[in-house]
Order: structure tokens, then C-alpha cells, then sequence
């Protein structure tokens, strides 16, 4: 199943943490503080548990992430608006 991941971090040391950790898990950036990766109930809880980890060494600030699973016909109904041609790309799938 697809999940997107939300984040809002005021630490930017945690933040770039949270950002690498998902990277490293193979979820793809969709937007500045937005990832979205296609895990199993396995990959999920291991993402949880890391990003868990993470915020044992809360900095200063804010520090929230959000889970949301999506299935792959949602994810097919987005709309995408945005000034940037990268993007009306991946709109068209060729890059999603």
C-alpha cells in the first residue's frame, strides 16, 4: 500500500535526519516535507520504529509526523497544480 508522510520540524538537524532516514528507506520526495513509499505492514513498522528513534532526540521546537496510507487508485486521482514543468511530468506518470 502506498503511504504519504508528512513532516513538520522546526530542528534542522532532526529534520534533514527524518528527510535521509525516509530516503534511505526508499520513499520518494514528492514536495518539500512530503514522502510517499509503497510499504508492506513490515516496511511500515520499521519506518515507524526509525522515525520513533528519531524523536527520542527531540531538538528544540516542533516535531510532528503524520502517516497516511493511500490507496494506488486515490494516488491515480490526484491533481497536481504547480508552475514547475518537473511536476506536470510526473502528473502525466512519468516520473510517479
Amino acid at each position: 500500500m502506498l503511504f504519504l508522510v508528512f513532516y513538520d520540524i522546526t530542528d534542522n538537524e532532526l529534520r534533514n535526519r527524518v528527510s535521509s532516514f525516509l530516503k534511505q528507506k526508499g520513499l520518494e520526495r514528492v514536495q518539500l516535507s512530503v514522502f510517499l513509499g509503497d510499504l508492506n505492514s513490515s516496511r511500515l513498522r520499521d519506518v515507524e520504529a526509525g522515525l520513533r528513534m528519531i524523536r527520542k532526540r527531540k531538538g528544540e521546537g516542533r516535531f510532528f509526523i503524520l502517516i497516511v496510507p493511500i490507496t494506488e487508485n486515490q494516488f491515480k486521482q490526484r491533481i497536481i497544480i504547480s508552475d514547475e514543468k518537473e511536476d506536470e511530468e510526473k502528473e502525466e506518470g512519468i516520473i510517479w
